[in-house]
This record gives C-alpha cells, structure tokens and sequence, in this order.
C-alpha cells in the first residue's frame, strides 16, 4: 500500500508534495542520540554485546521511523553488522530489550522475527547455489502446507498454494528484471544479481521492515542505480527500510536518516546533510585528533582504538560467515 503524502507549507527540507507523511515527520526532530520517533516500528533499548572483554555493542537507545529509509552508518568495527545480528534474532544480546511493532523480540528466533514481517539481507548473499533462481525465490514464501510431514505427500493439498507462490515469485523476477534468469542455477549470478535476487526473495514474506546489510557491496556499478530505485520503491509502497552501508553517496541520496554508531555507541543521527557535517561524525570517521598536534602518547592511544575496531569488524565477520 502506498505511503500518505504529506503536502506542507515550503520552507522545511522534508515539506515537498510528493513527500511521505512519515518521512515529513522527521523534520521536527531533535537530532541527538536516540531520539523518540513518532512512530517507531523497532524499538531497542539498552543493548549490548561483549565477546570476551571486547565490548561491540552498547546501545542505549534505538528507534527506527515507519514508512522511512534509515541509514546505520560507522566506521569499520563499530559494530553495525553486530547490531544488526541482534535485532533480527541471529545472535543474542547480554542484556536489554527489542520490540517490533510493540511485540518484543525476546528469545525470539530468526525464523519467528521474519515471520512476524522484519527480514534481512547479508553482505556475503545467502543463495542456494545448486537451486534455480524460481526454487530460491519460493523457498522464502512462509507457510506452506508441502513442508509439513503428513501434508507433503498428498500434492493434491498443497499444490494451489504452489502455484500461488510460484505465480507471486514470477512477478517478482520480473520487477528486479531476473525473470529471464529464473531458471539458471542462483550460482551462475553476478554479485549484483544475487543481490537482487535477496532482495526480491525478501519480498515473498511480505515484510513491514527491511533490513539491508551493506546491499552496495561488490555490485557493479552498472546495477547500483538499479539497487537503489528497488529500495527507493519499497518505502514507496508503505514497507520501513534499515540498511547498513558504507558508500555515503547512497546514503546521501535515498537515507530519509542516518544513525552513526562508533565503538559500539550511536554517536549522532539526523538528517543526512546535518550527520555529514556533525563534528562528532567527523572525529569518529577521522579520529579525534585529525586536526591537532599527535604526541608519543596519542599515537599510542590511537593505535590501540583502532587495533580493537579491527578485532570487532573480524569477530562480526567471523560470526556471519558461520
């Protein structure tokens, strides 16, 4: 369904006609840390996540606009990807609270948070290799009868809803242009392709809230533009978009607004413009002493900070390969 358009007074950056009545919302915030949205469709509060004495995650609170495009940005192992595994079930936090629209996610598995209508996408894509570009995309369609033990044998029970899904991933393959791919093998993709074929998977729950893990990695340029437009037009059809990314020129262009998190904390969020020019943003980009006079001393310190951003980036990568 599409999202309510908000028609303002000229004079606020959000206020344009054609502009989401959500996304309009955002322009009377407070940009500070954790700052209450109108409507927020995830909430999480005081989460945190040590491995051994590193500390990865420690956020205080976090909330997510419906019917937006927000940005999660950070240097490397600032602990986005970890983050991220929290809030959609693929790890556990030590402590502290999750609720997607206003259910909590507590002990709530991954398969459970996607049914409930929050799905991801990952970095490294998670296609099935040895399966077609059809069979991948119907494998994300929830509740089928056939998978059931006693269902499964009787065709005649499950065999509309087959169609169904089958007819559901067609028109989808054919909206993120894979329709002539649908019978190769999902290993034959490109990089980019695979993406797509996510992204468009994805959509076979349905979801109110997607998650994209870095969706510009290792994608031809050639199909950035059209990565981009897919995402533009799932917040056009009224669905919450949260991606993880490091290519500030997407972030500047399709983000309604970004959260930084550095050392695990979220430092600042905002509108796109007034993130990129915060000085706290800066320093956790450049380093605090970007502009000053480095001692014996500094080096030291700085050297440490980033040998312990290193060590988080590894653990979270180590954690999603596995």
């Amino acid at each position: 369904m599409p999202a309510d358009v908000h028609n303002s007074p000229a004079g606020s950056p959000a206020d344009s006609p054609g502009v989401p009545a959500a996304v309009a919302a955002l322009a009377a915030l407070e940009t500070e840390p954790g700052v209450a949205k109108p409507d927020p469709i995830l909430v999480a509060d005081k989460v945190s996540r040590t491995f051994g004495g590193l500390v990865a995650v420690d956020v205080d609170h976090f909330e997510v606009q419906r019917g937006t495009i927000t940005a999660l940005i950070g240097p490397n192992g600032a602990g986005k990807t970890t983050f991220f595994n929290l809030l959609t079930g693929f790890d556990r936090a030590d402590s502290g609270t999750r609720t997607f629209n206003g259910r909590s996610l507590k002990r709530i598995s991954a398969a459970k948070v996607a049914r409930m209508g929050m799905v991801r996408t990952f970095q490294l894509t998670k296609v099935l290799s040895k399966l077609t570009v059809l069979e991948n995309m119907r494998l994300g369609a929830p509740k089928q009868s056939g998978e059931r033990f006693w269902v499964g044998p009787f065709r005649f029970l499950w065999d509309g809803q087959e169609k169904e899904n089958t007819e559901r991933a067609r028109e989808l393959l054919a909206r993120f242009k894979l329709d002539a791919k649908e019978s190769d093998f999902a290993g034959e993709l490109s990089g980019g392709q695979r993406k797509l074929l996510e992204m468009a998977r994805s959509l076979m729950v349905e979801p109110e809230l997607v998650m994209l893990d870095e969706p510009m990695a290792g994608v031809n340029p050639a199909l950035k533009q059209s990565l981009l437009d897919h995402v533009r037009s799932l917040r056009d059809e009224g669905r919450t978009v949260l991606f993880v990314e490091h290519d500030m020129d997407m972030v500047r262009d399709i983000s309604d607004w970004v959260v930084v998190m550095a050392q695990g904390r979220i430092i600042a969020e905002g509108p796109p413009d007034t993130v990129m020019a915060d000085r706290r943003v800066i320093d956790a980009y450049l380093g605090a002493h970007h502009d000053t006079d480095i001692t014996e001393l500094d080096e030291e310190t700085i050297a440490s900070e980033a040998e312990a951003e290193i060590a988080a980036e590894r653990l979270d990568e180590g954690r999603e390969q596995a």
